[in-house]
Parts: structure tokens; sequence; C-alpha cells
């Protein structure tokens, strides 16, 4: 099952020092939530393991990140991230990241992923799994922003990130979320609009 997401979100720092950010893998694994970094191949290739966790079941995939494109002077990277479930399942990616400088002091970054994923999270709806991501992408960009604009609120931020993923409470929200958009979609519709 393939998912795509893309997202365009502003900090409150200046560019260097997100690009900065960016190219550390450390610190990016270090907001990504349930993620974390083993050890570094070489200056391009990484290998890390994330954590989900569903009710009492908490899985693990063994991920391997590579930086393919990266341009300093236009301040944009493409990674290609592939991982597997101990019980085998799999995970491939792309993630593309550009960031533009909006003042010297607030920089905007586009992030564009795309994922294909096969095993038990397969059998979950498309609908469900693009809402969770949605919600995960959230938390990352939460962290991710306090560890660059207030650096001394960035250790409990990544504490929290560092946390197996509770699937559960994603699922429900973004349930919670597309009912509600529902009933709010239908609230707007006029007797006389034909539905």
């Amino acid at each position: 099952m393939a998912i795509s997401l893309q997202e365009t979100f502003q900090v409150r720092a200046p560019i260097e020092a997100v690009w900065a950010y960016v190219m550390d893998a450390q610190r990016v694994a270090g907001c990504m939530p349930g993620a974390t970094l083993d050890e570094g191949v070489d200056e391009q290739t990484f290998l890390g393991t994330i954590r989900v966790k569903v009710g009492a079941i908490t899985t693990s995939y063994k991920r391997r990140i590579q930086f393919v494109q990266v341009d300093d002077a236009g301040h944009s990277v493409q990674m290609q991230a592939e991982g597997r479930e101990t019980g085998g399942g799999t995970a491939k990616g792309t993630m593309s990241s550009r960031l533009r400088s909006i003042s010297r002091s607030e920089t905007e970054v586009t992030v564009e992923a795309s994922v294909d994923v096969t095993g038990r999270i397969a059998q979950v709806s498309r609908g469900m799994i693009q809402g969770v991501s949605q919600q995960l992408f959230q938390q990352f960009v939460a962290c991710a922003k306090a560890s660059l604009e207030t650096p001394e609120h960035a250790a409990a931020a990544i504490e929290q990130a560092n946390k197996p993923v509770r699937v559960l409470p994603l699922v429900l929200r973004s349930l919670w979320s597309s009912i509600t958009g529902f009933f709010h979609n239908l609230l707007r519709r006029s007797p006389g609009d034909g539905a």
C-alpha cells in the first residue's frame, strides 16, 4: 500500500541553522516518534530502529536511511529509507526536504514523502494510515521546532518522541477527525443542495 504526505511549516530559526539540523541524522532521528539511530555506515548512510506499539504488542522495524541527493546551495535533500519488520512486513520510501528563507530569523520547510508498506500494517485502511502518518509528522514537527526555536525545551520534546509509537491513540484521533469532518461537511450543506 502506497502512502504520500506533503507538508509545509515555518521555523523561527535562520536557514543555516535549519539546514544544519536537517543534515544531522542523529538530531532528526531524535525527533522521529519511536525512532533511534543505531549506527552510521558512512556520511550518507545510517542504520536504525523504529518501535511501534499497538495495544500490548510492540513491533520493531530495522531500517536503513541514505542521503541520495544533497544540494547545499539550494538547501534541498532527498533521502531513501527501507525497513523490515521482525514479523516480515516491509516499508520503503523516499523523503525530500526543501528549505526557503523567509527572513533572517525564519525558514520555511517543505517535506514530501512517499512510503510503500506491506505486512500487517497494510491491512489497515489507507485513510486510517494517512491520518496516523499525519499525526506522527505533526509530533516530529513539534519536536524539531522545539529543538531549533527553544533549545531549553528540546530535551523534553526528544524524550517524548523517543517513546514507542502508540498507534491506537493515533488511530482513534484520526477516526474521530474523519467522523467530525464528515458531520461538519454534512451540516454545511443546505437542504436544497440535492445531497
